[in-house]
């Protein structure tokens, strides 16, 4: 009974959702003269219909042609019976990409570089020469990395995220610039796709990731990552092991997410995999490798990679706090502006983010916690220029009864916190070495003077 009422609930959320981001402008971050780095995601939706729904043939009023009739309008499409059919279930797209080659091509993993955690990301990656802006970024590389055209009439884009600062590890340095783009399905069935060599498509239930008792709960969890692989240098093994014995790892909070990957292709769709093949052969033309050892390629994965069926994934870092960003547009406003975040928030985040109304909780995101719990209060000791943002933010939010865009503050929210832990971690290494010291020469007088 609960799987039946439980997407009939989700579907007007995910409705308020998308009029809201269309709705709404963007904050866009101008790139710096220093460093002119853009890259786009693509987060795609779409509405599953049940499974045992007959979907009606496609009608037109003047008797023209289905093929050739304009698409839905957004509050059209939610008004369609098969969107709203009892057992109807919005779903996310991820990938999970194995990098077979070592490396990603330029796209955004969504990964940590020393992480063995199996974790997912949007399509998407770094805007090259000649692209006409973010969103000509993110339906590209969506085509190139899994061979889904988010120029067919049966996409449409809804509207843009608000853009993210990528930044090194402790916040000095800014890589890029991302920009997120949101775009919905408007047929019940998904177009044949092409993954590339070790991609594997995963339309994640919505209501997997939303809190009771609208959702189904998010499944907290947390990656670990070296903490010596952010902090020391790459080729110093000494330092890497110095570092790692003095402040050990860092945790990020994540999601489980079930591993069921995009089911194989039907019979209907095998017919339309020609289609796609010379498409994607005249896209690849004047690539390195032939189409067909490409096309080769995803099909010895493809052949492959049923063997992970009973995988648990986990998302997390830049692909967490866009879809964190997704999901606070789907709170109500009165909910938006009575602190109603935290619910979208990991159980361990910390007070002063649990006050915070649900425009903030992708901030939780990119706050790591560290191993060592003196670590964690001496970040808590010089935070307090964090904190004063947090509830600049928060006062923000409650007076005006949405985010100041004018104000950056989660730029600034990122750079106080990375200031105190950089403060932080050089009062833990000071101390840790003076103890370090002291037990020297302890040990040597102990030894020798007595």
């Amino acid at each position: 009974m609960a799987a039946n009422k439980e997407p009939v609930a989700i579907v007007p959320l995910l409705s308020r959702a998308l009029h809201r981001i269309r709705s709404t402008p963007p904050r866009i971050i101008a790139s710096p003269a220093t460093q002119p780095r853009r890259a786009a995601v693509a987060i795609i939706l779409r509405v599953s219909p049940p499974p045992n729904y007959a979907v009606p043939a496609p009608q037109t009023a003047d008797g023209s042609s289905p093929a050739n009739a304009p698409p839905p309008s957004l509050s059209e499409f939610f008004q369609l019976d098969w969107v709203n059919a009892p057992g109807a279930r919005p779903e996310i797209l991820f990938l999970r990409r194995d990098r077979p080659d070592g490396n990603d091509g330029g796209r955004m993993s969504g990964s940590g570089p020393n992480t063995r955690e199996a974790h997912v990301a949007f399509p998407g990656g770094k805007t090259e020469e000649g692209d006409e802006g973010g969103l000509y970024t993110a339906m590209r590389q969506t085509w190139e990395e899994i061979g889904l055209d988010l120029a067919e009439s049966s996409y449409t884009p809804i509207g843009q995220l608000d853009d993210r600062e990528i930044t090194t590890s402790l916040g000095k340095r800014l890589l890029m610039i991302l920009s997120p783009f949101v775009f919905l399905q408007l047929t019940p069935h998904t177009t044949p796709v092409d993954p590339s060599p070790g991609t594997t498509l995963h339309w994640v239930p919505i209501s997997t990731l939303l809190p009771k008792p609208v959702g189904d709960g998010p499944r907290w969890s947390s990656v670990s990552v070296d903490a010596s692989s952010r902090l020391a240098p790459r080729h110093s093994t000494v330092l890497r092991i110095l570092v790692r014995l003095l402040v050990g790892s860092m945790k990020f909070p994540a999601i489980l997410i079930p591993a069921a990957p995009y089911s194989a292709l039907s019979a209907h769709e095998h017919a339309d995999e020609k289609a796609i093949d010379a498409k994607r052969a005249q896209v690849e033309a004047a690539g390195a490798a032939t189409p067909t050892l490409k096309r080769e390629r995803s099909l010895q994965f493809r052949a492959r990679r049923h063997a992970d069926y009973d995988e648990t994934l986990k998302l997390w870092g830049l692909s967490l706090g866009m879809t964190l960003d997704l999901l606070a547009h789907m709170a109500p406003s009165e909910a938006r502006r009575g602190g109603a975040g935290a619910a979208l928030l990991p159980p361990d985040a910390e007070a002063e983010l649990l006050r915070v109304p649900v425009m903030a909780p992708s901030l939780a995101s990119v706050f790591p916690r560290f191993g060592y719990p003196d670590v964690n209060f001496w970040i808590w000791v010089f935070g307090k220029r964090y904190r004063a943002v947090i509830r600049g933010w928060e006062a923000s939010v409650r007076a005006g009864g949405t985010n100041d865009r004018r104000i950056n503050w989660t730029g600034s929210a990122l750079t106080t916190f990375y200031a105190a832990v950089r403060k932080a971690l050089v009062v833990v290494i000071v101390v840790r070495a003076i103890f370090v010291l002291l037990g020297f020469v302890l040990g040597g007088w102990l030894l020798f003077w007595r």
